[in-house]
């Protein structure tokens, strides 16, 4: 008999629930990359030379209410309480999701066949299916034969936007973390510094791929727990030292006030805002590599806190330093005290190569899903 912890058999509950901490603990490394690395570009990417910084803090305090809801309502609400539910035996992703209403409903033209397929029989039913009532949307989708077709564009083009995005995610975050340098390079060096290294940190983590998803994910979740770990101790630090009450900010109001006053420019920076999400697809896409449970409970116990204390302490720094900011080229690192930015450095180098294992991961599942559905 397996006797642990010294006394009697282990019990199913434990091993569920062990198993499950371990898949969170892996899904980090390997899901939350992307997502974890967006405080370095989100700002920088937002503020654009056209926004002007007023003393009652309205574009600031915008922008940062802009963000909370975008990853309450996207990741938070939207992946983690709705989209993870929809799988295909496992399985996530665009094709998966597609999979998964063709066999419910008679609008493929792909062949679909898997192996829970055989094991479906009536005789499970409560009902014999020719008996079952048929939703309005399920008989319009199976009408219209042109909505087949459309259907499947609109699941190509999803998926070659999650690829897109696999291609362009680690150059721009790779990037965006090493050009921190020019905090301690001369400008002739930093230009000369910044995209060879990025080039040599890419190279090295596409080297890294053929160990394996799990092998992987054990390598590189540690670093980004301290990633996370570091955003929230320094979210916290420049909340209490330069703004307090910048939790005011978490009021949807903001976002009208701040439309209203930057109009047309204040349209456009929303572009910067949506990069506070990316990577929330690689839950749904990396689903088959761990489980909703385990995504789940890392998400909301770990990393969208971090998240969100990471935003609101940039903004309170930002909030008492409007002139050195619009005069900046980094955006994260201007918040980051002195004596610890080397440290946080070399640590948002290391987060953003974990940040690109993410989308590629999700990237590979679903092109994987296409040659072999």
């Amino acid at each position: 008999m397996d006797l642990e912890f010294g006394r009697g058999m282990r019990s199913p509950q434990r091993d569920s629930w062990k198993t499950t901490m371990v898949l969170a603990y892996q899904s980090l490394g390997v899901v939350y990359g992307d997502l974890s690395i967006s405080p370095l570009y989100v700002f920088k990417s937002t503020f654009a030379e056209d926004i002007q910084h007023s003393d009652t803090n309205e574009e600031i305090f915008g922008v940062l209410s802009f963000v909370f809801w975008t990853l309450t309502l996207i990741p938070l609400i939207k992946y983690v309480s709705i989209v993870l539910r929809a799988h295909d035996n496992g399985e996530g992703g665009t094709f998966a999701l597609y999979s998964l209403i063709c066999r419910h409903a008679n609008v493929s033209l792909l062949p679909n066949r898997q192996i829970a397929d055989e094991e479906l029989s009536t005789y499970k039913l409560e009902r014999n299916p020719e008996t079952v009532d048929k939703t309005r949307v399920k008989v319009w989708l199976e009408k219209h034969k042109n909505l087949h077709t459309a259907l499947l564009i609109m699941v190509l083009i999803g998926t070659c936007m999650v690829i897109g995005d696999g291609v362009l995610t680690p150059a721009i975050s790779v990037f965006s973390a090493v050009s921190g340098l020019e905090f301690s390079l001369s400008k002739d060096h930093h230009e000369y510094a910044v995209i060879p290294i990025t080039c040599v940190i890419l190279a090295f983590l596409f080297a890294l791929q053929h160990f394996g998803t799990h092998r992987v994910g054990f390598i590189f979740a540690p670093i980004v727990l301290a990633w996370l770990l570091c955003m929230s101790a320094l979210g916290l630090y420049n909340i209490i030292h330069w703004n307090p009450h910048v939790y005011q900010a978490l009021n949807p109001y903001y976002m009208f006030k701040f439309l209203k006053k930057t109009r047309k420019y204040g349209w456009m920076s929303l572009g910067g805002i949506l990069l506070c999400m990316t990577g929330s697809e690689a839950m749904f896409a990396d689903l088959g590599h761990f489980s909703y449970s385990a995504i789940q409970l890392a998400f909301t116990s770990l990393v969208y806190p971090a998240l969100i204390l990471a935003y609101m302490g940039q903004a309170a720094y930002l909030s008492k330093h409007h002139d050195f900011y619009s005069n900046s080229q980094v955006g994260f690192y201007i918040a980051v005290p002195d004596k610890v930015r080397w440290p946080v450095l070399v640590l948002a180098i290391l987060a953003s190569v974990v940040g690109s294992q993410a989308i590629i991961s999700g990237t590979f599942s679903i092109i994987n899903q296409n040659i072999h559905p």
